[in-house]
């Protein structure tokens, strides 16, 4: 009989989904809603042994960075005094490699699935992040066909990058990665990503790699001089695509936005949305007009736990507060809403309708993902003390970066005493403070 145990009393762990050399993945299900799941479990002394601390951390920070429909969703991450569990979306349909070993995929086909690709890459950069392992093996189809790009071990954020703000580490599978990752001398992951996807695109249109020798070192020569052919059933928009992908000349290389102005990679090409969208903001009553008498009351153990650093897993995620997103104030709630309102219209955000202390501020331009919508929230933990919390409903999340550090910080300073993250230095009151 197959065996079973629950991990940590939320979910059912089954049989062996697979392994590689620091991980085994098991298929899971949730106990509460018999949701399927897929379970990573690293062990920390392997893990240790090996200095991949950081790159497990690293891991865990960029998958909280790219929810995105063609990415493969983190759920949770949990952890014994042994073990490491990921707690990710199961994803049925396995490899696209599988279907490409099979033979070559039909123009329509490789095309939607390129299209999916691109869409989730150009979401990854838009937040700092490079894969830097883009292959058929870590594209996986879900059960309605759609790829999920998987395993992000090897991805690079911006603080990677050196000096010289290029990135320096050769990582990679030496068939997809891009000459100059080879050459030692420091590249844009974003870029190699791009040469990573055109040979992607290229297996799935002829069925085998464009560079390939029994020879390692011939087959890197073919890789920086781009050498490779067209088989002749590609098509003359696609090898026009091709040809701008694989460039050796990162600087020559196509960018997405291009990409997505080609002509043969727009037929029927819709962009995914990566976050649901909220209905429109309703402004025709004063936020301050619709306040409630009192805010909500925070926990103050969570206040407590959420301004203070350690290493806990669970921080990492979206859903929970982060530094720069969070202040206390001792100013009443009213007047903290009243400020943050003359704030957001100084900015040019639309503002909704205050109800129980929470509001809602919209950009009136379309960001790089849509407009940026950004939820503010006042919480009571004593009498004289509140926090004030801003989470990004929707919209990009460099651009919501932007607006908590660069416009939002300097904008409230007369009524902020700390900012999370920032020493518990007092500034000054609310009785200079000018409200509406």
């Amino acid at each position: 009989m197959e065996e079973r145990h629950v991990l940590f009393g939320k979910y059912e762990m089954g049989r062996l989904l697979g392994k590689g050399t620091f991980a085994k993945v098991y298929y899971g299900k949730e106990l509460t809603t018999g949701e399927s799941v897929a379970i990573k479990v690293v062990g920390k002394d392997l893990v240790k042994k090996k200095g991949m601390m950081d790159q497990i951390q690293r891991e865990i920070s960029v998958m909280r960075l790219v929810r995105h429909p063609n990415v493969v969703e983190l759920k949770e991450v949990m952890a014994t005094k042994t073990k490491i569990f990921f707690v990710m979306e199961y994803v049925r349909g396995g490899e696209l490699f599988a279907k490409v070993y099979k033979g070559k995929l039909n123009e329509h086909e490789a095309r939607k699935y390129f299209q999916q690709l691109m869409s989730a890459v150009d979401f990854c950069h838009s937040r700092g992040v490079s894969h830097r392992d883009l292959k058929p093996e870590n594209l996986l189809l879900d059960e309605n066909e759609d790829l999920k790009i998987s395993d992000f071990g090897l991805s690079a954020l911006p603080e990677q990058l050196l000096n010289d703000g290029l990135l320096h580490t050769q990582c990679g599978t030496p068939a997809y990665v891009a000459p100059e990752v080879l050459r030692k001398k420091g590249y844009d992951g974003s870029k190699a990503d791009i040469w990573s996807c055109g040979v992607v695109l290229y297996v799935l249109l002829a069925g085998f790699l464009p560079f390939q020798d029994e020879n390692l070192m011939k087959m890197y020569r073919k890789v920086f001089k781009a050498e490779f052919e067209f088989p002749s059933w590609f098509s003359a928009e696609s090898r026009r695509l091709v040809s701008k992908l694989l460039v050796s000349d990162p600087e020559r290389r196509i960018t997405i936005p291009a990409i997505m102005r080609d002509q043969w990679f727009r037929k029927e090409f819709t962009r995914p949305l990566a976050f649901s969208v909220e209905g429109p903001i309703d402004d025709d009553e004063s936020p301050a007009e619709k306040a409630c008498s009192s805010p909500k009351f925070f926990n103050a153990f969570e206040f407590i736990s959420s301004m203070s650093s350690g290493f806990d897993l669970s921080s990492l995620f979206e859903n929970k507060r982060k530094s720069g997103t969070m202040f206390t104030s001792r100013c009443t709630a009213g007047a903290i809403i009243s400020k943050i309102e003359v704030v957001a219209k100084g900015l040019n955000f639309k503002v909704g309708k205050a109800k129980d202390f929470k509001m809602r501020l919209q950009g009136l331009s379309e960001g790089r993902k849509g407009r940026l919508s950004v939820t503010a929230e006042v919480f009571e933990v004593a009498p004289e003390v509140s926090i004030v919390e801003f989470s990004k409903s929707t919209g990009d999340t460099l651009e919501y970066a932007k607006f908590c550090e660069e416009d939002v910080r300097p904008a409230l300073k007369d009524i902020v005493w700390t900012w999370q993250g920032d020493s518990f230095n007092e500034t000054e009151g609310c009785e200079n403070q000018v409200t509406a």
